[in-house]
């Protein structure tokens, strides 16, 4: 965090920030804001339990430290698409800061996600339940440092939930702008944790089908990930029905896209890029579509490295090839790359149904290729 940062959460500074300042790098001035409203959180957990900032930091290091900022952008630029510039209320400052809190949401998903799937990295760096279970044991703390580091990941992916709504609602919007976003930010985390709760279930059960899979992929990611995002731009604007049900659909058939190809990096993806080990999703025993596919083609004889390789700790490099050479040999790699091309060109469709200011629609376009394309 930087040091000294000392403008309060919620209070916007002397003068507006022109838009144009804002979109030359809006990745760091998301950061930015952000850094502002932690910094303030900070203080005020340090004077309540000063051993309480250890988990604070850990917030803010995976907030502040990386990540695309994907969820602002869409934001932002849902708002620049329905004309939001234009209008006087809510300004530039008001939108950053309420677009921001998008990265607590995520925050949220990272943390409570790590532990669900017993994951030891997050771009590159150790989880927050990772950390404290090392923490226990460097300290030499009683009781187990899993289960310390279990409890501690919970409490930090609630704090950054809570945190969230405190920065979206302390943002500066008038009540008639907050009245239009609320509805719109309430659904987006309900959809994400019925998502997470369907994914859980979905493994507990081993109930992987293609068609539960793409389910769990509309609410665990597409919602909050890219459609509630766009809707929250298109509410801060005040936009119409038209572009709102373009936006959606947008969203929906570019989330469930994006990740479709978090899957596909799941197992295939270089670890020096992806920051997480090499067929980590497959170790972690995740039931995406590759796996959904896998199981149900009829060569499940050609199939069997894929299963072999699904939940298991010991999983070995020999194990991860034989499960990717079967998934390519069967063809489920292919439909899966055929699945991305198909739902990123429906979404680019909907942007051709409605008026959007032209700059915005090509910054839509341009985040599109970059989602579906990429390989981190």
């Amino acid at each position: 965090m930087t040091a000294g940062s000392t403008l309060h959460a919620g209070t916007a500074a002397q003068g507006t920030t022109p838009v144009g300042a804002v979109e030359a790098d809006l990745p760091a001035a998301v950061t930015a804001a952000l850094d502002r409203f932690l910094s303030v959180r900070r203080e005020t957990c340090a004077d309540l339990a000063p051993e309480f900032v250890d988990a604070v930091d850990d917030l803010c290091t995976l907030a502040l430290g990386g990540g695309k900022r994907l969820r602002p952008t869409f934001a932002w630029w849902g708002w620049r698409g329905a004309g939001g510039d234009r209008v006087a209320n809510p300004d530039a400052d008001v939108v950053l800061r309420t677009v921001s809190a998008l990265e607590l949401v995520q925050a949220c998903a990272l943390i409570h996600d790590d532990l669900i799937d017993d994951s030891d990295l997050r771009r590159g760096i150790p989880t927050v339940h990772s950390r404290w279970t090392a923490r226990h044991a460097e300290r030499d703390w009683i009781g187990s440092s899993e289960r310390l580091g279990s409890a501690i990941a919970v409490l930090v992916g609630d704090l950054a939930l809570a945190w969230s709504d405190d920065m979206l609602r302390s943002a500066g919007l008038d009540a008639d702008t907050l009245a239009r976003v609320a509805p719109v930010w309430d659904a987006m985390r309900t959809e994400m944790l019925a998502g997470q709760f369907l994914d859980v279930v979905g493994h507990a059960t081993d109930q992987a089908t293609p068609e539960g899979v793409l389910r769990i992929s509309r609410y665990k990611t597409a919602a909050y990930t890219i459609e509630r995002p766009l809707h929250l731009g298109a509410a801060l604007a005040g936009a119409d029905d038209a572009l709102v049900s373009a936006y959606r659909r947008f969203g929906t058939d570019l989330g469930i896209a994006f990740q479709l190809r978090d899957d596909v990096l799941g197992v295939f993806g270089d670890p020096a890029v992806t920051g997480k080990p090499a067929g980590d999703d497959l170790r972690e025993g995740k039931r995406t579509l590759l796996v959904a596919l896998a199981r149900r083609h009829p060569d499940q004889e050609a199939a069997a490295p894929v299963e072999h390789a699904l939940g298991r700790d010991d999983l070995t490099p020999d194990d991860v090839e034989a499960a990717r050479r079967a998934l390519v040999e069967l063809g489920v790699v292919d439909e899966v790359e055929e699945r991305i091309t198909t739902l990123t060109a429906s979404a680019l469709d909907a942007l051709t149904t409605v008026e959007i200011e032209p700059e915005a629609c090509e910054h839509l376009t341009a985040l599109a290729t970059k989602a579906t394309r990429r390989s981190f």
